[in-house]
């Protein structure tokens, strides 16, 4: 079965990062992946987006993902300039970054409140790693949504990327964003 990801975030938050990272966790668990971004000239802070495929056949099509099946979102003020659910699937699911609650962000997206989910992983991300950033958080958001790859290979995919003490803080973040998504 083919699941497609579509990540947002602003240009310098880790959404390639992120996208790689899952992917990388799949392909410990002998899946095939593609992960790659789509922006253009952007400056940091300009929003971009990141896609994700996971497969258990080889994935043929090369084009970026129009019709994910997960959304991801890191930062909760593009949904003011960004039309994140577009081309969601009919039982799709959004994961967002914000310390509001799933329900108010389904009526403000028009979603079915089961579709979304939300974690305040900034509030998260500076409690344990003193920095405002939130792709590894969000990446152990979805991996409670969505079990695309076992939490386990995500933080083999984390600890090979991030070596040392960053490594860990980072592990220890998606372990407590996974435990706390709503």
């Amino acid at each position: 079965m083919l699941h497609e990801i579509r990540w947002h975030g602003r240009a310098g938050q880790g959404v390639i990062t992120s996208s790689r990272l899952l992917a990388q966790a799949a392909l410990f668990e002998g899946k095939h992946v593609q992960a790659f971004p789509e922006f253009g000239p952007e400056r940091l802070g300009a929003p971009i987006s990141g896609f994700t495929r996971i497969s258990d056949e080889v994935i043929e099509m090369r084009s970026q993902v129009y019709d994910p099946g997960f959304v991801v979102v890191l930062d909760f003020s593009l949904l003011g300039t960004v039309n994140v659910t577009k081309g969601l699937l009919e039982n799709g699911k959004v994961i967002l970054n914000s310390p509001k609650r799933s329900t108010e962000i389904a009526s403000r997206l028009l979603l079915d409140p089961s579709q979304v989910r939300t974690i305040d992983a900034t509030h998260l991300a500076m409690e344990i790693t003193g920095r405002p950033i939130v792709n590894t958080a969000m990446l152990g958001a979805l991996a409670r949504v969505a079990p695309l790859a076992a939490l386990g290979s995500i933080e083999k995919a984390i600890k090979d990327r991030f070596p040392g003490s960053l490594g860990e803080k980072n592990v220890e973040l998606i372990r407590r964003v996974h435990e706390m998504v709503e």
